[in-house]
């Protein structure tokens, strides 16, 4: 079984490019806690939205949808799963609010990890939560003519637990030390994860989960108010290719951690760019909604859709929203272009 020597292994990252983006998140760091203090009442609003938004992301990337009521329903607990598409759904929910409120006091070893997925699956009474793979497992990808490939094949199911000790033990150990960046240790550990793959379902949606909680236990908290799950959604394609890229040769410690490191870099960095522009939004709080969007789209370069203006302004309906387009296009402050899902509005 393979060593996880993350010493060594980091010092092989500290490239030009990957210091600059460490360098860049700690300086969003840095400035995390005035934002915070400045606008700790409005947040409330960003840290609902993202929880509903983070909920849905990681759920859908592994093919588990619900409508958008039903998914603010489950989330609010304002309903109880119907299906088990939903029961995963209120699962996810439930670890996502325990890492919110306990992040502090959650270790990553083994016994909390398995916990953690037992209560992932405590919705669902498949059996399969909290306890390892007890056959061996496959990361397979469908081609274009529906044929399954297999991209990676992960540690045994009889060596998945001591896997779990071995690279928790490393981790944790090199973690207390605090010699190398926490932000490298990170996405190294959750490759490592991902590559042994150790439950027979719901590995992708751990490897999300203990993302957030390893970042807020760094003291990078931005995804409670930006959700890191619609991110990665939405660069999905990019994450699967670094995933691939770095678990190359992973069996024989000869693989590259560098695309995956860079590419969960690189998405904790337009986190904290998003967070900040949002807060920025939140200077004209004191204004009329249509007012505030009007404010927001003047703010902005270039095109901008419904959709975006509802993600930075959370608290407008989408009702006032559609109208107040409607009265700016009206008065030729704005111009509408584009069709469909495309649709946009620009200052002429």
């Amino acid at each position: 079984m393979r060593r996880f020597d993350y010493v060594e292994t980091s010092k092989k990252l500290l490239t030009p490019e990957i210091v600059q983006m460490l360098t860049s998140l700690h300086e969003h760091k840095g400035r995390q806690d005035l934002f915070l203090e400045a606008h700790i009442d409005d947040l409330k609003t960003l840290l609902d939205v993202a929880m509903i938004q983070s909920t849905g992301a990681s759920n859908r990337i592994e093919g588990i949808f619900s409508t958008d009521k039903r998914l603010e329903e489950l989330v609010k607990q304002n309903a109880e799963p119907r299906n088990r598409s939903e029961q995963e759904i209120a699962g996810y929910r439930e670890v996502l609010a325990t890492i919110h409120d306990s992040y502090e006091y959650i270790t990553p070893r083994p016994n909390v990890i398995l916990q953690l997925h037992k209560e992932l699956y405590s919705y669902s009474d498949a059996g399969t939560g909290g306890v390892y793979k007890n056959s061996d497992n496959l990361i397979a990808e469908m081609d274009a003519e529906g044929k399954q490939r297999v991209r990676f094949v992960p540690v045994p199911a009889w060596q998945a637990a001591e896997a779990m000790d071995e690279m928790c033990f490393s981790f944790n150990e090199e973690w207390n030390a605090g010699k190398i960046d926490k932000l490298l240790l990170i996405p190294m550990f959750i490759l490592d994860f991902l590559c042994i793959h150790p439950f027979s379902d719901g590995n992708g949606r751990m490897s999300r989960l203990l993302t957030l909680l390893l970042y807020y236990k760094a003291g990078f908290i931005v995804g409670k108010y930006i959700s890191i799950e619609m991110l990665i959604e939405k660069s999905k394609e990019t994450y699967y290719e670094a995933l691939q890229s770095s678990s190359f040769g992973w069996h024989d410690g000869e693989n590259n951690y560098e695309p995956f490191v860079k590419y969960y870099l690189g998405v904790v960095l337009k986190a904290y760019n998003e967070f900040e522009s949002r807060v920025e939004y939140l200077r004209y709080k004191g204004l009329s909604k249509p007012d505030r969007i009007k404010a927001v789209i003047g703010q902005n370069v270039g095109k901008i859709t419904k959709k975006e203006i509802m993600a930075l302004c959370p608290d407008i309906s989408r009702v006032t929203v559609e109208r107040t387009l409607t009265e700016l296009v009206k008065s030729g402050y704005i111009v509408k272009v584009g069709a469909g899902p495309s649709t946009g509005y620009i200052i002429p």
